[in-house]
Protein backbone atom coordinates (compact mmCIF):
# COMPACT_ATOMS: atom_id res chain seq x y z
CA UNK A 1 0.00 0.00 0.00
CA UNK A 2 2.67 2.64 0.79
CA UNK A 3 4.11 1.68 -2.97
CA UNK A 4 1.19 2.62 -4.33
CA UNK A 5 1.34 6.00 -2.33
CA UNK A 6 4.74 6.85 -4.03
CA UNK A 7 4.23 4.97 -7.70
CA UNK A 8 1.42 5.38 -9.91
CA UNK A 9 -1.33 3.02 -9.33
CA UNK A 10 -0.87 0.91 -12.85
CA UNK A 11 2.90 1.00 -12.28
CA UNK A 12 2.81 -0.88 -8.73
CA UNK A 13 0.20 -3.38 -10.55
CA UNK A 14 1.70 -4.39 -13.26
CA UNK A 15 4.93 -4.89 -11.18
CA UNK A 16 3.52 -7.30 -8.25
CA UNK A 17 0.81 -8.95 -11.11
CA UNK A 18 -2.49 -7.88 -9.84
CA UNK A 19 -4.81 -5.43 -11.56
CA UNK A 20 -5.74 -2.18 -10.36
CA UNK A 21 -9.13 -2.35 -8.70
CA UNK A 22 -7.59 -4.91 -6.49
CA UNK A 23 -5.14 -2.06 -5.49
CA UNK A 24 -8.30 0.28 -5.01
CA UNK A 25 -9.99 -2.44 -2.74
CA UNK A 26 -6.93 -3.06 -0.90
CA UNK A 27 -6.64 0.43 -0.21
CA UNK A 28 -10.06 1.10 0.57
CA UNK A 29 -9.99 -1.81 3.17
CA UNK A 30 -6.60 -1.86 4.70
CA UNK A 31 -5.88 2.10 3.39
CA UNK A 32 -6.20 3.71 7.62
CA UNK A 33 -4.64 0.55 9.75
CA UNK A 34 -1.00 0.61 10.15
CA UNK A 35 0.94 -2.61 10.23
CA UNK A 36 0.25 -3.68 13.18
CA UNK A 37 -3.44 -3.78 12.55
CA UNK A 38 -3.06 -5.24 9.23
CA UNK A 39 -1.32 -8.31 11.33
CA UNK A 40 -4.17 -8.15 13.79
CA UNK A 41 -6.81 -8.24 11.44
CA UNK A 42 -4.78 -11.55 9.38
CA UNK A 43 -4.81 -13.25 12.90
CA UNK A 44 -8.65 -12.34 13.78
CA UNK A 45 -9.25 -13.93 10.33
CA UNK A 46 -7.82 -16.93 10.60
CA UNK A 47 -9.09 -17.45 14.32
CA UNK A 48 -12.25 -16.28 12.61
CA UNK A 49 -11.97 -19.31 10.11
CA UNK A 50 -10.52 -21.81 12.38
CA UNK A 51 -13.38 -21.15 14.94
CA UNK A 52 -16.16 -21.59 11.85
CA UNK A 53 -14.54 -24.57 10.84
CA UNK A 54 -14.86 -26.17 14.68
CA UNK A 55 -18.84 -25.02 14.78
CA UNK A 56 -19.31 -26.74 11.31
CA UNK A 57 -17.70 -29.99 13.01
CA UNK A 58 -19.80 -29.65 15.99
CA UNK A 59 -22.78 -29.19 13.87
CA UNK A 60 -22.13 -32.21 12.14
CA UNK A 61 -21.67 -34.38 14.75
CA UNK A 62 -25.00 -33.59 16.60
CA UNK A 63 -26.89 -34.35 13.34
CA UNK A 64 -25.12 -37.37 13.51
CA UNK A 65 -26.12 -38.34 16.52
CA UNK A 66 -29.49 -37.02 16.25
CA UNK A 67 -29.73 -39.89 13.58
CA UNK A 68 -28.29 -42.31 15.74
CA UNK A 69 -31.21 -41.73 18.27
CA UNK A 70 -34.19 -41.75 15.99
CA UNK A 71 -32.84 -45.32 14.47
CA UNK A 72 -32.46 -46.42 18.35
CA UNK A 73 -36.17 -46.25 18.53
Amino acid sequence: MQEADRSPIAEVAKRHGVSEPSIYIWRKKFGDLGTDDVKRLKQLEQENGRLKKILAERDLKIEVMKEIAVKKW
